[in-house]
């Protein structure tokens, strides 16, 4: 849970710490503003992803299933800078499917946490194929790193892909070239 009177405490020394008077009018509510936000930015920490996962519905298709372009924010565990792009799902059911806003769900319950782009991917992989049991899952990630865009090397624009494999998609080619095929990227 997020511990509002000890994030306002670090903002106000962090304040202190660059230089800012923290009697500014621009400042004076600053603090309990970035406590609210990191409540809200940082709500996945508290939630499990089963919750969104566990109301499924029989099916009789085994038939490749895409949710692309889900949109997702998060933020980078070494600079505490937001990464943000875009996530697409495949899975393959195996007598049952989700609806389709879970998938959604599921890539923000992750998101909302400190994370690395190749750990969320993996995690949105497992929570599928641990909660819904299909035959093989597949995530990509797409997305824009601030800590490499705006500090260090500033290469706003470049963007970093991450693939996580799970079930069938680990062993048939041929399904993972149709993902591709789908999403118009090969």
């Amino acid at each position: 849970m997020v511990n509002q009177s000890k994030i306002k405490q670090a903002v106000r020394l962090l304040l202190e710490g660059i230089g800012e008077d923290l009697s500014r009018e621009g400042l004076l509510d600053t603090p309990d503003r970035i406590a609210r936000m990191y409540g809200e930015i940082f709500g996945g920490m508290e939630e499990d992803a089963g919750e969104h996962l566990s109301r499924t519905f029989c099916v009789d298709s085994s038939e490749m299933v895409i949710e692309r372009d889900i949109t997702f924010y998060s933020t980078c565990e070494h600079h505490l800078l937001p990464f943000y792009g875009k996530v697409h799902i495949a899975y393959i059911p195996n007598g049952k499917v989700v609806g389709l806003s879970k998938l959604a769900r599921t890539v923000e319950v992750f998101a909302r946490r400190l994370q690395l782009q190749e750990q969320l991917t993996g995690q949105i992989a497992d929570a599928l194929m641990k909660h819904m049991a299909p035959k093989g899952v597949l995530v990509m990630a797409e997305a824009e790193h601030m800590c490499m865009s705006m500090r260090g090397i500033k290469k706003p624009g470049s963007k970093t892909v991450t693939l996580a494999r799970r079930g069938v998609f680990e062993t048939d080619k041929e399904l993972e070239e149709r993902f591709f095929r789908m999403l118009g990227q090969r």
